[in-house]
């Protein structure tokens, strides 16, 4: 498994890393075997929620690796905070009140990188700086970031927040591309030319502020995997046309896809099934040509200008 550094973080973890979202559908047996297939395929790098199964996926998440200071030091632990019951909430004390809360399920004194889950528009960031430096300082949480955030979000936030933001969560795969759409057809007069995530892709690569790619095998929100698909026929045509080459999966070529931008995208992949892992992960070290790239881009229904 490839590894790669974490924004302007000292931080090297695996370029492809699991997302636990899912985690709290699984038995501590079953969490447990995941978590060690991934963790010998050099996945260390976990992605957590408070929100996920209502806490539960941190719970079993720690549980299922009898979580202690030698499996701990092993691992990249990532957390988010901010979504509640039908309102957003950014303020210090339910970011605070939520990072002690995801320590005690997840069994650990510290966060890795806490992200700020979705944007609060009631957000006044002199709390979020608060809560921040609150955190900083008593180690409870070594880096920050955000999620699904665009660019003057981002920036009003760094005008008090004293810490570094290195990550930036977005969804992202084939069949959902905006932020790299806007880019291929500035000045143009159709959809694709509508910048809608504020120029986010070229931001953070400036800001070296690493994406990390959610959903990566879905299309739409959430109406299900294209992968295998029958309604994606010259897509899944294309991916097994690029995969064959490289022996390995579709749904590895997708992930495939991902990483060979070099924006250094770092995909969070939430499969559960440990064969399916193993399959994902031979894309860490496969590197497909410009032609192969453009060839899956346009296989996914988009036209260059």
């Amino acid at each position: 498994m490839k590894t790669m550094k974490l924004g302007t973080s000292d931080i090297n973890v695996s370029n492809i890393s699991l997302g636990c979202m899912r985690m709290s559908s699984l038995s501590k047996e079953g969490a447990a075997n995941v978590i060690k297939h991934a963790m010998e395929l050099g996945i260390d790098f976990f992605d957590h929620a408070d929100i996920y199964g209502g806490g539960k996926s941190e719970e079993i998440f720690a549980e299922a690796i009898q979580m202690n200071p030698s499996v701990r030091e092993k691992m990249v632990l990532q957390t988010k905070t901010g979504i509640r019951k039908g309102f957003f909430d950014f303020s210090k004390e339910h970011i605070v009140d939520s990072v002690d809360k995801s320590l005690q399920r997840l069994q650990t004194d510290y966060i890795d990188i806490l992200l700020l889950h979705r944007p609060d528009t009631l957000v006044e960031p002199e709390e979020v700086a608060a809560a921040f430096s609150e955190l900083k300082e008593s180690g409870k949480v070594r880096h920050f970031g955000v999620s699904n955030h665009n660019a003057m979000q981002i920036e009003l936030l760094k005008k008090y927040v004293e810490q570094d933001l290195i990550v930036n969560q977005l969804q992202f795969s084939i069949m959902h591309t905006g932020m790299i759409d806007t880019g291929l057809n500035v000045n143009m007069k159709n959809a694709n030319g509508i910048d809608r995530d504020g120029s986010i892709l070229d931001y953070s690569r400036l800001h070296d502020m690493t994406i990390q790619a959610w959903s990566p095998f879905q299309y739409g929100f959430f109406e299900g995997v294209f992968v295998d698909n029958d309604q994606f026929p010259e897509l899944n045509t294309k991916l097994q046309e690029v995969g064959e080459k490289y022996g390995i999966s579709k749904s590895a070529t997708a992930i495939a896809w991902i990483l060979r931008h070099p924006a250094k995208i770092q995909p969070v992949v939430g499969s559960m099934n440990p064969n399916r892992l193993i399959e994902i992960a031979k894309a860490s070290k496969v590197e497909m040509t410009r032609e192969e790239w453009y060839g899956i881009y346009r296989a996914a229904g988009n036209e260059l200008p």
